[in-house]
């Protein structure tokens, strides 16, 4: 006699990740922490490589309960769009904190950096927003036109151009990486150039960051698009990886507003 279950959630069997992956992110910090202060890069670089494993194995994992047992039914997809929405709201949460602690120094600068933000000394150093920023703002905003694009294109089932719009979103990812790097290269102040450089690079390295883990995730889409496991009702990987980025997007333009354009 088969057994049925008499509810429609999933109770996940026992897996290794979790606790693997949450003690590759421990160590990874350690390592970060002696690349910082001895230069160690190598124990650096095995964390990230087993991160990037276990990452790998916990979503095959999640994919083969999607596809292959069908344990995500409706009331489990739901429960993943408000865990996402939970992740990005604690994300909204992060940035808040770096923008209270910017117009904090912008609305009441101290003594200390002589009542002026940016600094007086640094005026001559801060970067131009229309230049390599408002590139950088119109190839993030185009991103994510064509994300939304492919989303659409998925509804209606034209899988083909949904393709080529998810190629687009990845290229243009690339390229404000590159971009920003360039930048920060060029630029001719530091983290530890006063209080606005390091709000600046903290803020705007953070946001590279999560351009970085956007465009993977975007990719990690891409593909399972090229194995046939998405359809037009049943995406959710996808969706995920739009909301992220869209996210990414708006606190772009909000770092750009403020930290680029209003104190140049």
């Amino acid at each position: 006699m088969k057994n049925f279950l008499q509810q429609p959630f999933h109770l996940v069997t026992i897996s290794p990740w979790p606790i693997i992956t949450s003690m590759n992110l421990f160590f990874l910090m350690i390592n970060m922490t002696k690349m910082f202060n001895f230069n160690s890069k190598y124990m650096l670089l095995m964390s990230l490589i087993g991160l990037v494993l276990c990452s790998y194995q916990w979503w095959r994992d999640t994919t083969r309960e999607s596809m292959s047992q069908g344990f995500h039914t409706n009331y489990v997809i739901k429960g993943m769009k408000l865990g996402m929405i939970l992740f990005i709201i604690s994300e909204v949460f992060f940035f808040v904190s770096f923008f209270w602690s910017y117009f904090h120094m912008f609305l009441a600068p101290s003594v200390e950096i002589g009542q002026s933000w940016p600094p007086s000394s640094m005026k001559l150093s801060l970067l131009d927003p229309y230049n390599l920023p408002l590139l950088n703002t119109i190839i993030l905003i185009s991103s994510g036109m064509f994300l939304s694009m492919a989303h659409y294109s998925i509804i209606m089932k034209n899988f083909k151009n949904t393709n080529w719009m998810m190629i687009l979103t990845i290229m243009f990812g690339l390229m404000f990486t590159f971009i920003q790097n360039f930048e920060y290269s060029n630029s001719m102040f530091s983290i530890f150039s006063s209080s606005y450089g390091t709000t600046f690079f903290m803020m705007t390295g953070f946001h590279g960051i999560h351009v970085l883990i956007g465009t993977i995730f975007i990719f990690v889409s891409y593909k399972r698009l090229m194995k046939n496991q998405f359809s037009n009702m049943h995406h959710i990987g996808f969706e995920a990886s739009a909301w992220y980025w869209h996210f990414v997007d708006v606190v772009w333009l909000l770092l750009f507003m403020f930290v680029y354009w209003l104190p140049f």
